[in-house]
């Protein structure tokens, strides 16, 4: 399963972006998505994620700047990116895994986020 983030971009500090994930339709449900990102010589980490039933965490770096949905009977999520820092800047990718106790096992090839002070 092969998922598609896009939206990415190049942006100023304190502006707003809107990443998606489109997931394929016709593969099963998931259990959860989430998104991750990666800096330039940084450690890939979690940044927010979505379970099936709707609910949602984020990571304490993200301190009520970002949002994540599912739309579309869960055939895509949304990251929504506001307030952006520079030190957001990264490869924002999302992820996926169908049950609760997997690791996740289905990514996308990422998306650039790059926000300019």
């Amino acid at each position: 399963v092969q998922l598609q983030a896009s939206g990415g971009g190049l942006v100023q500090a304190g502006g707003s972006l809107r990443l998606s994930c489109t997931i394929p339709p016709h593969t099963g449900d998931w259990y959860a998505v989430a998104w991750f990102r990666q800096a330039p010589g940084k450690e890939r980490q979690k940044v927010a994620t979505i379970i099936w039933n709707d609910n949602v965490y984020y990571e304490a770096f993200v301190k009520g700047r970002f949002t994540v949905s599912s739309e579309n009977a869960k055939t895509t999520v949304l990251l929504q990116l506001n307030n952006l820092e520079p030190e957001d800047t990264a490869v924002y990718y999302c992820a996926r895994k169908d049950r609760i106790g997997d690791q996740y096992g289905y990514w996308g090839q990422g998306t650039l986020v790059t926000v300019s002070s």
